[in-house]
């Protein structure tokens, strides 16, 4: 996997995705390879590394992203009863770009 796959990737065009949510700089869209039944990733448009590298001059930009994030939430929420709200860090982090992800149901089984 890139580096950055949704700089590189969904940002660019080169992989399309289904979108949920899109704002000037915040982007809600279901996940190309999805873990979960439900599985909605929320990025900023702008490169930002990750949740521990925001600096203050990304306030507005990370309340816009947690806005977009508390929507999608609710949408799923209204739909199945119940979804978890997951970011990674450090290691745990595939792609260096800050995403958030909002799930519903157990792990897809992967053969």
């Amino acid at each position: 996997m890139s580096k950055d796959f949704y700089c590189e990737e969904v940002l660019s065009g080169r992989t399309p995705v289904q979108k949920v949510v899109e704002t000037d700089t915040v982007l809600a869209y279901h996940h190309t390879r999805p873990f979960y039944p439900v599985h909605i990733v929320t990025i900023p448009k702008r490169h930002i590394s990750s949740l521990i590298t925001l600096e203050e001059r990304d306030n507005a930009l990370l309340i816009e992203l947690m806005d977009t994030v508390k929507k999608v939430a609710s949408q799923v929420v209204s739909e199945h009863g119940a979804c978890r709200v997951i970011t990674n860090l450090g290691e745990y982090q595939d792609s260096k770009h800050l995403h958030f992800h909002v799930v519903f149901g157990q792990p897809l089984k992967k053969s």
